[in-house]
């Protein structure tokens, strides 16, 4: 498919040089950035964080995840 894309000349120059150095198209080289940034993106989207659990893995008794004054409370000390 056929589109017009305005680049700054910089970036332009740089994919034209690639492009050189691998023997392919401008096309090519902007297919190729352009496909590694979305799967960048989808990678990013999918790097899910494990944090570590401790003991039963659940919460102390009594604490109350829905009360932020308490929890507040708890985690300086105050019972």
């Amino acid at each position: 498919m056929r589109t017009t894309v305005d680049l700054p000349e910089d970036l332009i120059q740089e994919a034209k040089l690639r492009a050189a150095r691998r023997r392919v198209t401008v096309s090519a080289v902007i297919e190729d950035a352009l496909r590694a940034s979305f799967a960048r993106d989808v990678a990013a989207a999918r790097n899910i964080v494990n944090l570590p659990t401790y003991g039963s893995g659940g919460v102390r008794p009594g604490v109350d995840l829905d009360n932020n004054a308490a929890l507040l409370d708890l985690m300086d000390g105050i019972e």
